[in-house]
């Protein structure tokens, strides 16, 4: 096995994992939620800070606690401590990005 039998392998598993496992979730979410993965994958995998997330996405903490609820709820996200969010899938982060490589939030 080379390096390059790596490489490639490892670009077709995530191509896989993109059309389908983490696809799926993201047709799950409504636009709204997936402003809010978005704005989270920019901070990396986490955990974050809720208040981060919130600035990330330009609004007040109070608005986002509806979203977060409701992608806890969904099993995209999860609270590893008071205030904290964390993505449940591993590389989910990476995917938001490419799945919507034209919405960033600064």
């Amino acid at each position: 096995m080379t390096l390059e039998d790596v490489v490639s392998a490892s670009g077709k598993a995530m191509a896989a994992l993109d059309a389908s496992f983490f696809r799926v979730r993201f047709d799950r979410l409504t636009p709204r939620e997936q402003d809010y993965l978005r704005a989270m994958a920019e901070l990396g995998p986490g955990p974050h800070r809720s208040g981060e997330i919130a600035a990330k996405l330009g609004i007040a903490v109070t608005s986002a606690g509806p979203l977060r609820t409701g992608l806890i709820r969904k099993g995209m996200i999860w609270s590893p401590s008071h205030g904290d969010t964390a993505f449940t899938v591993p590389m989910f982060d990476r995917y938001m990005v490419r799945a919507m490589p034209d919405r960033p939030h600064s």
